[in-house]
């Protein structure tokens, strides 16, 4: 995939419309963690360094879309990016309108204007063509590094594109760039990882990699279903009982490319006090329920990983946020940081296991978007990467 970038664009002296992810967590009007304002950080820069003025937009939690809602404003984050690039950043009142239109055309070369969240109106998540015309008109050049929002078409993301020359930021390149490694004409061996809870959530992922890798490993709680659906007693563990006919499909189809856990980590629930014990997967004991891949799995699905040169890894293979039964994720994560592969690790909860284990740095790319990268990885063409002009 192919896409232009602010690299293939004369950007000197114009005025240009970025849309970045800036959907960070806050708490009493600061900012908590800016990880994600320091990703978009090389491509405001290198906006800024050519020239340009930059108008900044984002979306931030789930606003009712009928006008500003203090709690959704964007003002503690462009303090936060204020104070990274050591200038103000001052926010527009709204992302539209004439008040708008009046601080974007004062704008000199250098100088950044975030505007107000863009779902502040309903028109956005509608992708509204006189609200997408409304935003475009305040740039010349539309620049997206959301790759977070990619999976959505919102006039901020897709139809924008449609008024404006539309090329990607160095953020969304890069997504692009390794994201397609597990979709086109991967290294090999390839071998990718699935875990989370549900098999019904990612069954057309599951179907995508098995055409593309050459092992799959399966934990978390979807490993118990996949189990099941081979006659084992899970006694309590989570099971999807309407997935486990699509489990045994896929198991007969692919039976040689699957691998499952053999043991497991299980606990009661809904009592903190259980000490957690290693179970066989055939022989969960009644009342008890796995909630993490057990010691012998962990080397079972290392020796897969040892000759591995790409790993794709989404979703965690326990319940990790609890330490009793965070054992297994972090042997696999601390396991792929020392391995010569290229690993790529899906947005959401498995960016934040590879964080929690303290290897996120050792990763080759750590993906800024779950639902994206899912989609992605699922081989769905992305409407905000679609829109950007091709090369």
């Amino acid at each position: 995939m192919n896409k232009k970038t602010v690299k293939d664009i004369d950007l000197k002296g114009k005025r240009v419309l970025m849309r970045v992810d800036f959907n960070v967590p806050m708490e009493k009007g600061v900012v908590t963690d800016d990880k994600r304002i320091r990703a978009a950080l090389p491509t405001i820069q290198y906006v800024l360094d050519q020239g340009a003025s930059l108008i900044i937009m984002s979306h931030l939690g789930r606003p009712k879309g009928t006008g500003f809602e203090p709690e959704f404003s964007l003002k503690p984050a462009a303090a936060a990016l204020g104070a990274l690039l050591n200038k103000p950043v001052p926010i527009a009142p709204d992302c539209v309108g004439p008040d708008v239109e009046k601080m974007v055309n004062s704008l000199k070369s250098g100088q950044v204007l975030m505007l107000e969240n863009v779902r502040f109106h309903k028109e956005e998540e509608k992708n509204d063509p006189e609200f997408a015309k409304k935003l475009a008109s305040l740039g010349e050049i539309y620049v997206n590094d959301a790759f977070g929002s990619a999976h959505r078409a919102h006039a901020s993301t897709e139809g924008v594109a449609k008024y404006l020359p539309a090329v990607s930021g160095f953020l969304m390149e890069k997504e692009i760039e390794y994201l397609s490694r597990a979709t086109q004409n991967p290294q090999r061996p390839y071998v990718a990882i699935m875990g989370g809870a549900k098999i019904s959530d990612k069954i057309k992922i599951i179907e995508n990699l098995l055409n593309k890798c050459d092992r799959l490993i399966i934990g978390g709680g979807m490993a118990n279903t996949f189990l099941a659906s081979k006659g084992y007693n899970m006694a309590e563990s989570l099971v999807e009982i309407g997935s486990i006919d699509i489990a045994k499909d896929i198991l007969n189809k692919w039976s040689n490319k699957i691998e499952l856990p053999v043991d497991g980590v299980a606990g009661k629930k809904d009592d903190p006090s259980t000490e957690p014990k290693v179970v066989d997967v055939q022989n969960v004991p009644a009342g008890w329920s796995i909630f993490d891949i057990g010691p012998k799995s962990v080397e079972k699905f290392g020796e897969s990983l040892k000759s591995a040169k790409l790993v794709v890894w989404n979703g965690p293979l326990g319940m990790f946020e609890d330490t009793r039964y965070s054992n297994g994720t972090f042997a696999i994560a601390k396991l792929l940081a020392t391995s010569g592969a290229t690993t790529i690790i899906g947005g959401g909860d498995s960016a934040s296991a590879v964080k929690k284990a303290g290897v996120a740095k050792q990763m080759t790319h750590v993906s800024t978007g779950g639902g994206a990268s899912l989609e992605f990885l699922e081989g769905k063409i992305l409407p905000g990467v679609a829109a950007l002009a091709d090369k």
